[in-house]
Parts: C-alpha cells; structure tokens; sequence
C-alpha cells in the first residue's frame, strides 16, 4: 500500500506527464489527491519542491521501465539496442498518460532563467542521460560491432535527435508510425556506425610435405 507521499508522487508524475511543469502546483495537487494544500505542505514544502520531487520519481520510474532490464545484456550492440527501443515510448509501458515528462520539459522550460533549480536539475539530468548513451555506445565500439573511430558525440547527439522527433510525432503530430519510424532511423544510424571491413582473420601456418 502506497503511503501518502508516494500518492502524492504518483499523482503528481501523472500530472506532469499531461500537462507540464506550469501546472504542477500545490493547490491543484492537492485537489487531485484529496488533500489540504497544508496537508501537502507537510511533505513538500513549495512548488519548487513538489517539481524537484517529481523529476525525481520520473527517474526513478523510466530505470524501472527500461534502464534496469536494458542493463541486464552484456556490453555491446544488445545492450545499447535494449536501451533505445525501450527508451522510445517508455512512458506508455509505464502507465503515463502523457508523454516523457523530461522530453517535454526541455522544451518547456528552455526560455527560464538559468539559475531556476528546476531547470538547473533538468539540465542535470538530461546531461547524465546523454553521458549514460555515450558509455554505452562506447561499449558497443569496445566489443567490436561499431566502428572503433565512432565519434560518440555525433552519434548520441542524433540518437537524441531521433528520441526528440519520436516524441514530437507521437505525442503532437499523433503519427501511429512514429515509433517504427524512430527505430528504422537508429537501425540507419547503427548501420553507418558499424566497421567498414572486419578484421582479417589469421591463417594457419601451411606445413610442407618433406
């Protein structure tokens, strides 16, 4: 049984995932779980909070989702595979219903004063989760299914570009192909990434007949 501020998240992430940051606030949270904006209070004590808390949980709910199970593979190609395909769409698998509330606060809170801690966290978060898809890109390139001069920069900044069309078509344009066509162009971008020439394999040494 959920106690009350684990409600209050749930709720809350729900929110966030329909309407955005800008609505998340105390007195419509308190609405939505049945609270007193005091009795709220008592666990968050503002709004600042509340939004802090929920990025939070959203974190920890997409790990659950698909970080976790993704980082059950081995190194490699498999594992960063299972990460992107479980990463488009996640929030669906997740009982969301709404979009990817990080994806959608990127574009929300991009104009906001840099010193906001919200936006500061945001901007902390997306940061480890790109350094995450560079970690395992360069796993891949380790185990020899990508190319050992992969520029893993270039490749997550249009892995990331590929995610932010996925959710865009999805959630905006209401595109039913949106997900197939986010995975054909990760396939794409694999498929550029991989060694040009496999490694020549060593041939045994031919004994003489005497």
């Amino acid at each position: 049984m959920k106690n009350t501020k684990d409600r209050i998240l749930a709720q809350g992430v729900d929110l966030l995932s329909e309407s955005g940051f800008a609505q998340v606030t105390v007195g419509l949270l308190a609405q939505r779980t049945g609270m007193s904006k005091s009795g709220l209070f008592a666990h968050f004590g503002s709004k600042e909070e509340v939004q802090l808390g929920l990025m939070e949980e959203t974190v920890r709910m997409s790990s659950i989702c698909f970080v976790e199970p993704a980082m059950q593979h081995a190194p490699g190609l498999e594992r960063l595979r299972s990460l992107v395909y479980g990463w488009l769409g996640w929030t669906g698998k997740a009982g969301l219903p709404g979009g990817c509330p990080i994806a959608a606060g990127l574009f929300e809170l991009d104009d906001v004063a840099e010193s906001d801690p919200v936006r500061q966290r945001l901007l902390s978060l997306e940061e480890q989760w790109r350094e995450l898809l560079v970690s395992t890109t360069a796993e891949a390139v380790a185990s020899g299914e990508l190319a050992t001069d992969l520029d893993l920069d270039q490749f997550v900044w249009e892995l990331c570009g590929i995610y932010l069309n996925h959710h865009v078509s999805e959630r905006f344009l209401h595109d039913p192909a949106a997900k197939t066509r986010a995975q054909s162009a990760f396939e794409a971008l694999v498929e550029r990434s991989i060694p040009k020439t496999k490694p020549a394999t060593r041939k045994k040494p031919v004994r003489s007949k005497r």
